[in-house]
């Protein structure tokens, strides 16, 4: 199985109040992320996080150590990757393309208004905008592009979105939710 997750910020204590998240703090946060992912997530499962992980790559390492699954990162701006760090993904990249059943999937911490294959049916993921003026303001022009005839399906995987509740989530996930397509 393939799960797809962005915007963690783990211990990044600002992005509590930033996101208006609902944690008292960054410990019970990643308390409640850890617990989220594994109890969704076996250890053969495949985990593309989209970008900003961790605030701190040693408060990183510590959860990236209890979480399950085969992990690679698509680097976004708050990532900072060592060598070190890069030990706990298969890989780690700035933009990928990979093939999830019948879906291509489009791969970048930042939204792309257009993106490869995006006529053929491609799915765009990302993270970054959160559920900010920017996601609002992406939301806007995914629709006028949809009213244009214009294929956009794409998704915001940032864990604070309220149909991603800080877990990981499949294509499937995300259809059934109505946050893709």
């Amino acid at each position: 199985m393939k799960y797809y997750i962005s915007d963690l910020h783990i211990y990044h204590e600002n992005v509590i109040r930033y996101d208006g998240r609902p944690f008292s703090d960054v410990e019970e946060m990643s308390i409640e992320i850890v617990r989220k992912w594994n109890s969704t997530v076996k250890s053969d499962d495949e985990i593309y996080i989209l970008g900003d992980f961790a605030w701190k790559n040693s408060k990183g390492i510590e959860v990236l150590e209890k979480l399950k699954g085969i992990k690679f990162l698509i680097r976004g701006n708050h990532d900072r990757v060592t060598e070190e760090l890069a030990n706990y993904f298969e890989w780690v990249r700035d933009y990928a393309v990979i093939q999830d059943g019948n879906f291509e999937v489009v791969m970048s911490h930042y939204p792309i208004a257009h993106w490869y294959n995006q006529y053929r049916g491609a799915v765009h993921l990302y993270g970054h905008v959160h559920n900010t003026k920017d996601y609002y303001a992406f939301e806007k022009y995914k629709q006028i592009c949809r009213d244009m005839g214009i294929p956009f399906n794409c998704c915001n995987v940032g864990c604070m979105m309220s149909y991603m509740d800080y877990a990981p989530k499949t294509i499937d996930d995300l259809i059934k939710s109505g946050a893709l397509y």
